[in-house]
């Protein structure tokens, strides 16, 4: 669910005072951890009960916020009616293009997928106009789920794999698809099936670390590294509760970080990318396994494949594991050493062979990591599986609910 990456703070003092309060207020309810009663509003932000009460008063006109059984009291009175998010005030679609797969998801204010839906198709080599029209597709029967529950749609976020520039939102380069300069937002914005929706765009391993946040992985810290390993290794940077994307947008490129500069060439044109040591094509490669490479959402091949020879102690393939652990464990030291945090999450691939790929990523952390002694890095694995960013999508909308509730008053 929402809410962490708005923490709340002090009253606002400028001209919309109001508006900011209103926020203040709500992002109060969504990140309690039982329902907030207004006294409890009032006391955790600084604003006057009668102001607290106020403003309530709005979200619950708006449909953001719900009325629950009494808080009980911590003093003498009678218990405060509680105050939780509406499950119905408000819901997100998150869609994700991937190389082999097209998804989306609809989730309410309360964090429940209303929807989710995933069509398997190879992406790669096919004209981006046809893929976004199939998306268009999957994005038009969740809003009509929502509607059929009478939850109004706030917004489409779009997962993609590949540098999306936050200036444009244009995709610029998808090596994985062979998409580049891609107006991914464009076929969707003309779509009368979506109209009326705000729309956006991300890179995939930010919004997965996004989903992260808003739903208390990574141990519930606040400033994390995400690794996604799927096709592709991308990652995602959350620094006090915010994603950090770089002065372009392009922030979290892990796996074009030169891990061995003689190394193999990669699609980027560099050489001896993290990717090209530690990406699943590699290990398949150095595994000696003619399985195509695939991604955690579209089945079980070759995931289930490879955990299947790993158990099985078949003995290339544990050598590939380990050879791409120690090249993700090198390439997150240098992450860590450089962004100072203390929890890293795999995701994708990582997380589905964390018992071979885990220890040597720790122990390169443990060797490499200057301030390790002191402030040991915690590494842990996400549990959302293939849904990470079409989850992470649909929760940046929401967040943008809470980040501006007035938008939603009648």
């Amino acid at each position: 669910m929402p809410g962490r990456s708005g923490q709340p703070g002090g009253p606002a003092r400028q001209r919309s005072l109001r508006e900011a309060n209103l926020a203040l207020a709500l992002r109060q309810v969504a990140s309690a951890a039982v329902p907030a009663s207004r006294a409890d509003i009032a006391a955790a932000t600084g604003l006057t009960r009668s102001t607290a009460s106020t403003l309530v008063d709005a979200l619950l006109a708006a449909g953001l916020i719900a009325e629950v059984d009494p808080v009980a009291a911590t003093g003498a009175g009678r218990p405060a009616t509680g105050l939780v998010l509406a499950p119905d005030g408000a819901a997100g679609i998150g869609l994700e293009v991937n190389v082999d797969y097209l998804a989306a998801c609809v989730v309410d204010l309360a964090g429940r997928v209303r929807h989710r839906e995933v069509v398997l198709q190879d992406q790669r080599g096919r004209p981006a106009p046809s893929v976004l029209a199939d998306l268009a597709d999957l994005a038009a029967a969740g809003r009509a789920r929502a509607v059929a529950e009478s939850v109004p749609v706030a917004g489409i976020r779009v997962a993609v794999p590949g540098l999306v520039q936050s200036e444009t939102g244009l995709l610029r380069l998808a090596p994985n698809l062979g998409w580049r300069d891609v107006d991914v937002l464009g076929p969707l914005s003309r779509d009368r099936r979506l109209a009326g929706l705000g729309l956006g765009v991300d890179n995939e391993a930010n919004l997965a670390a996004l989903a992260e946040l808003y739903r208390g992985g990574a141990g519930g810290a606040d400033s994390f590294l995400h690794v996604s390993g799927e096709v592709g290794v991308g990652a995602g940077i959350v620094l006090q509760g915010r994603l950090f994307r770089g002065g372009h947008g392009w922030g979290g490129e892990i796996g074009h970080l030169a891990i061995d500069p003689d190394g193999p060439r990669c699609a980027c044109g560099s050489r001896g990318c993290l990717e090209q040591l530690a990406g699943q094509e590699a290990i398949l490669r150095a595994a000696g396994l003619a399985t195509p490479a695939g991604t955690t959402m579209a089945g079980q091949e070759p995931m289930s494949r490879l955990a299947e020879l790993a158990r099985g102690r078949d003995h290339a393939l544990l050598a590939a594991l380990e050879r791409a652990g120690t090249a993700l464990g090198v390439a997150v030291s240098g992450v860590v050493n450089l962004i100072d945090v203390d929890t890293v999450v795999l995701g994708g691939l990582y997380a589905a062979l964390a018992p071979w790929v885990l220890p040597p990523v720790e122990r390169e952390i443990a060797g490499r990591v200057l301030s390790h002694p002191w402030a040991p890095v915690q590494v842990t694995c996400s549990q959302l599986g293939g849904d990470a960013a079409i989850l992470g999508a649909a929760g940046a909308v929401l967040q943008q609910v809470l980040d501006h509730p007035a938008r939603r008053l009648g």
